[in-house]
């Protein structure tokens, strides 16, 4: 048993990652689904009366009941993986991250996977934290239903569709990401 936790607890390569995403993207599309992680926000709203408040949540939401297993289940397995597969050894860091990461005021990096001077209770806690949450909750939220759609979304599905809009939406991902990550992060902390 230890060395199946052993297996499914270490990073997997590219070609075994990348063949099971290719496998799960040609189901769906032979199902008549698509994947994305942000219409679960919808499909909650359209359960909870949505539709009487905004056209936009008027929609058949059961017929999106498999999206909110798979959800649900992301959910578990981010749980079960931080509760039973957490590796515990030092995570290998560039020595200039490692430098980058102390002047932002990360104690001790590349000791856990979330650093508690970020994810900690103190961290989340404080006004800093709760305005970074909200606001960046907010604007991730925005995004995505701007772009129509989320990053896994249209990465994963609207790339292997060879969608324009797509190849766009993610390029805005990457260039936000890095902005955010050179620019605005050094600002917050």
């Amino acid at each position: 048993m230890q060395s199946i936790i052993d297996f499914i607890s270490q990073p997997w390569a590219w070609y075994v990652a990348g063949p099971i995403i290719a496998l799960t993207m040609f189901l769906m599309l032979y199902f008549g689904k698509s994947f994305g992680v942000s219409s679960n926000l919808r499909t909650l709203c359209a359960m909870g009366g949505g539709g009487k408040a905004a056209k936009f949540f008027n929609f058949d939401w059961k017929a999106q009941r498999w999206n909110l297993i798979f959800a649900f289940g992301t959910l578990l397995g981010g749980f079960l993986a931080a509760q039973f597969l957490m590796p515990t050894e030092q995570i290998a860091l560039n020595p200039k991250t490692v430098e980058a990461l102390k002047t932002l005021g990360i104690n001790q990096p590349g000791a856990q996977y979330l650093p508690p001077e970020i994810f900690g209770e103190a961290g989340i806690g404080s006004v800093k934290g709760l305005f970074i949450l909200l606001f960046g909750g907010f604007l991730v939220g925005f995004g995505a239903r701007y772009a129509g759609g989320c990053t896994s979304g249209h990465a994963i599905s609207g790339l292997s569709n060879l969608q324009i809009p797509s190849l766009i939406a993610v390029i805005g991902f990457f260039i936000g990401g890095l902005t955010m990550t050179f620019l605005v992060l050094p600002l917050l902390f």
